[in-house]
């Protein structure tokens, strides 16, 4: 899958990514954290949006039913809903 979190200001002599979320099978076009950063949300052109542990990478829930690719996703303000938008 494509790296979808960047280390930016990393060490010397690091690897450039931190973590590779791997799930979507085409192009992420939106990622969003949580308020409190336990969770990413990521939306593709897979037509899926994707929640992930943020601390461990693990996929934790699929959001389907968009008939075109995900192409904006946010948190509530308060952490517990997720938007997506095609």
């Amino acid at each position: 899958g494509l790296p979808l979190v960047r280390w930016v200001g990393k060490p010397q002599g690091r690897d450039p990514f931190l973590d590779t979320l791997s799930g979507h099978t085409l192009a992420v076009t939106s990622l969003a954290f949580s308020r409190d950063g336990t969770c990413i949300v990521s939306g593709s052109k897979d037509k899926l949006a994707k929640i992930w542990n943020a601390a461990t990478g693990a996929e934790v829930h699929t959001l389907t039913g968009h008939l075109g690719g995900v192409l904006s996703v946010a948190f509530s303000p308060n952490g517990t809903r997720v938007v997506s938008g095609s």
